[in-house]
């Protein structure tokens, strides 16, 4: 299948891209044009399937071992990129874990390990991001976050707590970084089928699945390939005139105030 080449020649990070939503991200910018990094913490074999998929669509791809919940891991993640590719123009903030437990069972350790993964990454990495980006005539830069950062789920208020950072961090570093011609945007998925969803006690289960499905507007669940598109679209010059805003990709699930639906009129 031929891809409109939108992002021909751009590079493009997406941290914590080795399976799930980072997988499709970074497939999704190759398949379009870009060269990719591919970052991992843990799994090689899967970051390596990745990035053989982007060859295969006549992309480089980088691939990079780095825990962006360690500062260290963040600096040496840029310079590998510099190394190789001199410059910058996408990163994604994808990489993501969390602490889920309830408010009482929660831990310092637990806080540290999920607000420095999820949030203090997305601006310390950001900061390395730019000097990059600059070389190359500004850049795009977009934070994952979800509906947990607004809206109570179960056992997942330090991870709530990340995303509401990512939101702020969002919000204030479009404005510092317009100037630099670096636009900052952020993205919330709804439900999406990927390993994720164990951590919400929802198993891969069809009917399960379906059941979900059929409580949305658009009667289906988010797919990557969604969150995907969306992502590439803010990437875009298309998207000139989004700065600092919060994307949601969820089929109208955060409109049903109230469990509301159209079938439970």
């Amino acid at each position: 299948m031929a891809y409109p080449q939108t992002f021909k020649d751009k590079i493009a990070l997406v941290t914590g891209s080795s399976r799930g939503i980072g997988r499709a991200i970074a497939l999704h910018f190759a398949q379009r044009g870009a060269d990719v990094v591919i970052n991992y913490a843990r799994k090689k074999s899967k970051a390596e399937e990745t990035a053989a998929e982007v060859r295969t669509l006549g992309r480089r791809a980088l691939v990079v071992k780095a825990n962006v919940g360690e500062l260290a891991d963040i600096e040496r993640l840029f310079a590998e990129i510099e190394s190789e590719y001199g410059g910058l123009d996408i990163f994604v903030s994808n990489a993501a874990s969390g602490f889920n437990h309830p408010t009482m069972e929660q831990t310092p350790k637990g806080w540290d390990w999920t607000l420095n993964i999820n949030a203090r990454s997305y601006l310390f990495a950001a900061q390395q991001a730019v000097p990059l980006m600059e070389k190359r005539g500004g850049g795009y830069i977009v934070g994952m976050t979800s509906a947990g950062s607004q809206f109570v789920l179960p056992d997942y208020i330090v991870v709530g707590a990340s995303k509401a950072a990512i939101e702020t961090l969002t919000r204030y570093m479009a404005v510092d970084l317009a100037p630099k011609n670096i636009s900052v945007n952020a993205v919330s998925p709804g439900v999406v089928a990927t390993d994720a969803l164990q951590y919400f006690d929802i198993t891969s289960d069809e009917a399960i699945l379906e059941q979900i499905a059929n409580t949305l507007p658009a009667k289906r669940l988010v797919s990557v390939e969604d969150v995907a598109e969306v992502v590439a679209f803010l990437c875009s010059p298309a998207a000139e005139m989004i700065r600092g805003q919060v994307i949601v990709v969820d089929g109208g699930h955060s409109l049903l105030i109230g469990g509301w639906s159209p079938n439970n009129e």
